[in-house]
């Protein structure tokens, strides 16, 4: 049995791991510098880029032959 392909390729892949670990560490970091909420936003950025490892890692983990009914 073979593991399906993601969504994503290896370089998009690490490159959104990069992302998420940038994004999810300015978030309390701003949050302690500035008094306004704007600091949701990298918290939303980062569950979005989550989101998206995940869906990936679920296409990865799928078998190559299976279909998506």
């Amino acid at each position: 049995m073979h593991q399906g392909s993601g969504i994503l390729s290896t370089r998009q892949r690490r490159l959104a791991w990069l992302g998420f670990m940038l994004a999810a560490l300015q978030a309390p970091v701003s949050a302690w510098l500035v008094d306004d909420e704007s600091w949701l936003f990298s918290l939303c950025v980062a569950l979005m880029v989550a989101t998206v490892i995940i869906a990936d890692d679920a296409a990865r983990r799928r078998p190559a032959d299976a279909t998506s009914d």
